[in-house]
């Protein structure tokens, strides 16, 4: 079970019956993982979505039909209360970052997916915003370094905001990071939202991103 001892309900859209199966397969060894619905286009999985309100939806982004990107859209429009955990056979970083930016929670590269879903669709519906694949992560990373190079003025952060980025960089969550330090969720997102500023990052992931280059102790 989750840290509440809740149940995550999935509903998982992609147009690869193969790929679905994996998925499926792997998140349902996951004792509080619970697919509570599936589709194969986007606009009957936007059906589904608002109908079974699910905690997490895995989407794929290229389908036929409704592309993943616009069934997000209308996520957002529309005041769905679920988080996207993005799956796409792209690693782009600009592809990345857009997504990101339109709401996803989490971006996970196909060929990685089956090795990471499960810690995915965990840290997501906890609230883990910026969830990246190794790929992604990867890719984010380098795009800091080329943007890092074009002068930004130097970065200061505060000791304290140093020690929130450190254990954002760990992978947890607000919750975790907030009884780590012996402060309240209210002031890590506090100094999120001063940290992403001083970096010049809009997400979670872009910050982990120059975390992990900025700090090669990080790096596994």
């Amino acid at each position: 079970m989750t840290a509440e001892g809740k149940t995550i309900s999935v509903v998982l859209i992609d147009d690869h019956p193969v790929v679905r199966s994996g998925i499926r397969m792997l998140l349902e060894q996951a004792p509080e993982i619970r697919i509570v619905g599936e589709a194969e286009r986007g606009d009957r999985g936007l059906e589904l979505i608002e109908r079974l309100r699910p905690d997490v939806v895995l989407l794929d982004m290229e389908m036929p039909g409704r592309s993943g990107p616009e069934v997000m859209r209308l996520i957002q429009e529309r005041g769905l209360p679920v988080k996207v955990l993005a799956l796409s056979a792209y690693d782009d970083s600009e592809y990345i970052r857009s997504l990101l930016a339109m709401g996803a929670y989490g971006y996970l590269t196909k060929d990685e997916a089956l090795d990471t879903i499960v810690d995915a669709v965990r840290g997501v519906a906890e609230g883990q915003e910026g969830w990246l694949s190794r790929r992604a992560a990867a890719q984010l990373t380098s795009m800091a370094r080329t943007e890092s190079n074009r002068g930004h003025d130097p970065i200061e952060l505060t000791e304290r905001e140093e020690e929130v980025l450190r254990c954002l960089a760990k992978g947890w969550s607000n919750d975790q990071i907030a009884e780590a330090l012996y402060i309240t969720e209210r002031t890590v997102r506090y100094h999120l939202t001063n940290i992403y500023q001083k970096l010049h990052v809009s997400t979670r992931g872009e910050a982990i991103a120059w975390a992990l280059r900025e700090w090669d102790e990080l790096e596994e």
